[in-house]
């Protein structure tokens, strides 16, 4: 699965799935300087309990480690990630 790295709007930005022009799965944030503040992670229905979100909130932590950027959790699912791994210390703002 390929996600895609879209521009949303000035400083915001996602990493999207989509098929056939549909939008399936998402991470979004917004840049705040040297910190991506993840506000926002959707997953359709159809991929659900494939562990997509978890996918897609480690294609944004490898963008953030190869940017020197920090992540701050908003997302009520990265909150969650953040606070059940240590996988993530690295780039919690």
């Amino acid at each position: 699965m390929d996600f895609t790295l879209n521009e949303l709007g000035s400083q915001n930005f996602a990493f999207e799935y989509k098929k056939d022009g549909e939008k399936l799965a998402e991470i979004e944030w917004i840049q705040k300087g040297d910190v991506m503040v993840m506000n926002h992670t959707y997953v359709s229905d159809v991929l659900r309990g494939q562990g997509i979100a978890k996918k897609l909130l480690d294609k944004a932590t490898e963008y953030a480690r190869e940017n020197n950027f920090k992540m701050e959790a908003v997302c009520s699912y990265v909150v969650s990630a953040f606070n059940k791994s240590n996988e993530y210390d690295d780039v919690k703002a």
